[in-house]
């Protein structure tokens, strides 16, 4: 095993060093430029997604009497103008209403945008300034057909700095950025393993390595070396990133913020993109294993680079569903994990989980490299079970 881990470095050095020293290096950190278009692509899909939580409850913290009969105005007037023409209403019975509970009951409960209180004829709407601005104008409308009054009724408003709705909308657009950037990254960079191994393979110099050096060693080295190229180009990117925007100014306390914080969710990123990249480099490295030509690669490529597309729309579709079977199968599923479990870091606090996640991915990708290897040894080098048969039938009919 030492030996192996060993010669994986030697390996790991050799391609690394030859990659960042490279001409071409300069032109791949450019690459970033032109999938840009994917992004805003994505911004339908991500609308979409927002539309799915952005379903507002109000609720509703007034006498028995005047609930009810708020609710059945509410009922009357979506069967007239449509459901989404009104906000959902949720009565809270048995709750007191004071300042100090509705701070606290908008704090708990992420389902709730405001809470009404007071009474019909002076309601008051407490929340986010955003909700309170949105939908005030409706709950007026609510309160004057309830009451029957020809004139307006006057919403007394109190601001919150930010309710358990806001602050799930604040972190789903952290995890659907986080998952953006996961995804573009990987498949900008994870082909670069594939067409490394077919140039080496076509210029038979991974037949010289394999005959000095274990497959699983230079199979791992290969795959460590372009991940530490790919770290290197991101870094390059991130610190111009940064620079352009510390240049250009803005409000960053305006980012949303996620539920696992800052540096953590940082850390996670880095580590859940390495995943990421290992699996489906790994993938690419079987694939390589199995093609022969440039067209081979391009034919075998190409439903994983699909393939690929498809994972992450499950893990993005999952975003507004956490619990649920389908977002538990984006997690345990290896290739969609990544991008699944980042979503995760910015929606939920509990960090225990991510530990298995990456333990899990882990395995996976071992057991990836060890299938890649099988079948570069049939394939490639033939030393595979078809070969031994081959040459003891030569053997055979020599004699």
């Amino acid at each position: 095993m030492i030996e192996t881990i060993r010669a994986a470095f030697v390996i790991a050095r050799r391609d690394f060093t030859a990659i960042i020293f490279s001409k071409s290096f300069f032109f791949f950190l450019l690459g970033p430029l032109f999938p840009l278009g994917i992004g805003i692509a994505a911004g339908g899909l991500g609308s979409q997604v927002s539309r799915d939580i952005d379903n507002p409850v109000i609720g509703v913290a007034l006498s028995s009497e005047e609930a009810d009969l708020l609710l059945e105005t509410r009922n009357r007037l979506t069967r007239s103008l449509g459901s989404k023409s009104m906000p959902e209403l949720f009565v809270l019975r048995d709750f007191e209403g004071s300042d100090e509970d509705i701070i606290a009951k908008l704090s708990s409960t992420k389902s709730l945008a405001a809470i009404l209180s007071g009474t019909l004829a002076k309601p008051v709407l407490t929340g986010s300034e955003r909700d309170v601005n949105r939908w005030q104008g409706k709950i007026s409308l609510l309160a004057e057909t309830a009451m029957s009054q020809p004139a307006a009724v006057e919403i007394e408003t109190k601001f919150v700095g930010q309710t358990g709705s806001s602050s799930e909308r604040n972190q789903l657009l952290t995890a659907q950025a986080g998952q953006a950037i996961l995804i573009l990254l990987t498949m900008i960079l994870a082909g670069m393993v594939l067409s490394n191994l077919v140039e080496e393979k076509t210029n038979k110099i991974i037949e010289i390595l394999a005959a000095a050096i274990p497959m699983d060693a230079i199979f791992l080295g290969k795959l460590f070396a372009m991940l530490g190229m790919a770290l290197v180009g991101i870094a390059v990117w991130t610190t111009t990133g940064l620079s352009v925007a510390l240049l250009v100014g803005g409000n960053w306390d305006a980012l949303p913020s996620p539920a696992v914080g800052w540096p953590l969710f940082g850390l996670l990123m880095i580590l859940y993109f390495s995943m990421a990249y290992l699996l489906l480099g790994s993938l690419f490295l079987g694939i390589g294993a199995m093609a022969t030509t440039v067209r081979e690669v391009q034919t075998l490529s190409m439903p994983v680079t699909m393939g690929q597309l498809l994972v992450f729309f499950l893990a993005y579709s999952a975003i507004t569903k956490l619990g649920e079977p389908a977002e538990w199968f984006a997690v345990l599923f290896p290739f969609s994990s990544p991008f699944a479990m980042i979503a995760r870091a910015a929606q939920m606090d509990n960090i225990w989980q991510h530990g298995l996640a990456l333990v899990w991915q882990a395995v996976f990708t071992m057991l990836i490299i060890r299938f890649s290897v099988m079948l570069f040894r049939r394939n490639v080098m033939k030393s595979g079970q078809a070969a031994r048969k081959k040459s003891l039938f030569a053997r055979v009919a020599g004699k």
